[in-house]
């Protein structure tokens, strides 16, 4: 299948696809004797599984791990059990964070009058 197929029934645009493989993470496609790349249904499998991965909020790195583990039919799950903990453990604290600016920035809005005075709880945080 050409590039456009691929990305059709992987649901991975084809700027990414090229991106995707002059980074390493699938192999360099084969190519026509015009020129055009050939891609084939592993190509398929190996997109979805990466665009799982990104929809999971894995990062590129882990994502190449992955990759490397599934393929490795040898592996130990403990090793992606590890890179998934971890990962949770990252976006746990993402979490936090986030909730505690929501919890900052709730807290300014109702301290801040919002009618026609300049002084503002919310600038002045900023301006911290």
């Amino acid at each position: 299948m050409n590039i456009g197929e691929l990305s059709k029934s992987s649901g991975v645009n084809a700027k990414l696809i090229r991106h995707y493989e002059s980074i390493g993470l699938i192999p360099k496609a084969a190519r026509s004797e015009s020129g055009y790349r050939k891609y084939g249904e592993t190509d398929v499998h190996i997109l979805k599984f990466i665009k799982r991965g990104r929809s999971l909020g894995f990062s590129m790195k882990e994502i190449k791990k992955l990759i490397s583990l599934w393929r490795n039919r040898s592996r130990a799950s403990s090793e992606v059990k590890a890179l998934a903990v971890a990962h949770v453990k990252e976006l746990e604290e993402k979490i936090s964070e986030l909730q505690g600016m929501v919890d900052t920035l709730k807290h300014l809005a109702r301290t801040c009058h919002g009618d026609h005075r300049p002084d503002c709880p919310i600038i002045e945080d900023l301006e911290k």
